[in-house]
């Protein structure tokens, strides 16, 4: 093991993993009550970015937004993101300015303490083995999607390899037709560099969170549920495909901050 190697062996275990779990504690226990007072809308755009934005400052994530100008504030979108890294939850819920909810899997429900905080906050919390009670779920939490609260969803369903998409399922666009909201397309770059999905071998980097102009669904029906998931997959695929400045090698203190 090299030196570099070794000091962020020892940074990762010392510093980055205890933070994580002290932050989650400090900040997931007086959300989770406030939440349950009935202010989860407010504890998710306050304590749960807070909570994103103070990790990502640890594991050394540096930020760049891109597309900033598509965004409509008073506008609900039905969000949707490539998806390779946990970090890709840190770069959406603490950089993404809107405000949102997040469909999850049923096994995060169990995760200590960040588990309970999302469900008092609302998150949209499905079981993926049950059909019929995952459509309810979201049916349920579609009612909310208005006046700029957007729900967002990871279309391939699970972690895809570094630099790969799994093809998208069809749920967050059949939503959208119905709902008669815009779908907003994000690409998420580096995330993959700094943590691959199924090892736990981080590294210090930048990433960007790319966001695309929206998707109009107005006049769309049910058969056209599989054209705008090929439409938006293809995009996100081809944004990807690009040249990109992300550099994980590069600054990772160059940051754009929320407004």
């Amino acid at each position: 093991m090299n030196l570099l190697a070794l000091c962020l062996f020892s940074y990762k275990w010392l510093i980055a993993v205890p933070f994580l779990i002290a932050s989650t504690t400090l900040i997931g226990i007086p959300l989770t009550f406030v939440s349950l007072l009935g202010m989860g809308d407010w504890g998710s755009k306050t304590l749960a970015v807070l909570w994103a934005k103070a990790n990502s400052r640890v594991l050394g994530m540096g930020v760049d937004i891109e597309g900033l100008e598509h965004l409509q504030s008073d506008r609900s979108y039905v969000v949707v993101a490539n998806h390779w890294s946990q970090l890709d939850i840190l770069l959406i819920y603490g950089y993404l300015p809107v405000e949102l909810k997040w469909v999850m899997k049923q096994e995060l429900r169990r995760v200590p303490i960040l588990g309970a905080a999302c469900a008092a906050m609302g998150h949209i919390i499905i079981d993926r083995s049950n059909t019929a009670q995952a459509i309810a779920s979201i049916e349920r939490a579609s009612k909310r999607l208005v006046n700029g609260m957007c729900v967002v969803f990871f279309p391939e369903g699970t972690r895809a390899p570094p630099g790969e998409v799994r093809p998208f399922k069809k749920g967050a666009f059949k939503l959208a037709i119905d709902l008669g909201l815009p779908v907003l397309p994000l690409t998420l770059h580096g995330t993959d560099q700094m943590l691959p999905t199924g090892t736990l071998n981080w590294r210090p980097g930048s990433t960007t969170l790319e966001i695309h102009p929206p998707i109009d669904t107005q006049g769309l029906s049910e058969e056209d549920v599989s054209n705008l998931c090929r439409q938006t997959e293809s995009l996100i695929q081809r944004s990807i495909s690009s040249p990109i400045k992300n550099d994980t090698l590069g600054d990772p203190h160059a940051e754009q901050w929320r407004t």
